[in-house]
């Protein structure tokens, strides 16, 4: 016996926490890869990016009520239709806002923070008065729900599963989009070196409106696999904003593999620690050893040589 568990309790809690750890890394990094997007070709700071998640929460939500009213014999598969709803949602608003706001904000980044941090609470106000300040839920498709055994004593949420395999199909989607298509060489033309992808004929203007629609478009499907694992409100999307920055930072702005073992790494911490202390307590020890590794290595994990 160990204090009041015997090892194989502790073996089973440690399994348990890991794979929350790994439904933690997955928001994480879903809400991430469209702000590390962002973030590392454009060096825009996108505090509304949240904002754009709960966008995605709240296209869920309808899209269920549309299904469960006019469609209930298609209820079962709903989601699949409330991931292109989201995503095609956030992304028209990204693009917008890229138009309207930031195109007229580039290379003044304290300028883009400011702007994006009133329009995350103008956003804020307005799902407020449409959908009221009470956080919503939303109803799963009923293969989504119960568990499955493992062990006697270990078992794994089925959305939870769900969302790990989500994660997984973006994030391949993304590294085939970003390393594999004519788009992602442009993007990675741009990032390198924009003037002169300007000089070779690349439209530099389209390519960062395209890449800001389509990171604000991959937070609205975070926040639809969001709506698997917790309730959506008004302000839900503050509450991992800090953690997406600080997964960016940590792992390398410009740097796809970087923003996955950075969200892995900080997910593991503070489900780890979870369990020897409080989930305060874990947040800010992990804040701490995050801040004490970007002291000695401040262009992260993974730093991607970029030309200026």
């Amino acid at each position: 016996m160990l204090g009041n568990y015997s090892l194989g309790d502790l073996g089973s809690i440690f399994v348990m926490q890991g794979f929350a750890g790994l439904i933690l890394f997955s928001v994480f990094l879903l809400m991430a890869l469209g702000l590390a997007i962002i973030f590392g070709q454009m060096g825009v700071i996108n505090m509304a990016h949240g904002e754009f998640m709960i966008l995605g929460a709240y296209m869920t939500y309808l899209t269920s009520k549309l299904f469960e009213a006019q469609l209930p014999a298609l209820f079962p598969a709903y989601f699949f239709v409330a991931m292109i709803v989201a995503f095609v949602a956030s992304a028209l608003l990204g693009a917008l806002v890229e138009w309207a706001l930031i195109s007229r904000l580039y290379k003044r980044p304290l300028d883009t923070m400011l702007a994006t941090w009133g329009l995350s609470l103008i956003l804020q106000q307005v799902y407020r008065s449409v959908f009221g300040a009470r956080e919503l839920g939303v109803d799963l498709p009923p293969w989504m729900l119960g568990s499955l055994r493992i062990t006697e004593s270990i078992e794994v949420p089925i959305n939870g599963i769900f969302v790990m395999a989500l994660t997984l199909l973006i994030t391949t989607g993304v590294a085939l989009l970003i390393y594999k298509s004519r788009f992602g060489q442009q993007v990675r033309a741009v990032v390198q070196n924009r003037v002169m992808a300007g000089a070779v004929g690349i439209d530099t203007q389209k390519v960062d409106r395209a890449t800001f629609a389509l990171g604000c478009g991959i937070a609205g499907v975070a926040g639809s696999a969001f709506t698997m694992v917790g309730s959506t409100g008004p302000t839900a999307g503050q509450l991992y904003i800090v953690d997406s920055f600080l997964v960016v930072v940590f792992g390398g702005a410009q740097s796809l593999i970087g923003t996955i073992a950075s969200a892995f790494a900080i997910s593991q911490s503070r489900s780890t620690l979870e369990f020897f202390t409080s989930g305060s307590m874990a947040q800010v020890t992990t804040l701490i050893g995050v801040v004490v590794i970007l002291m000695l290595r401040p262009q992260g994990l993974f730093a991607t040589k970029v030309r200026r």
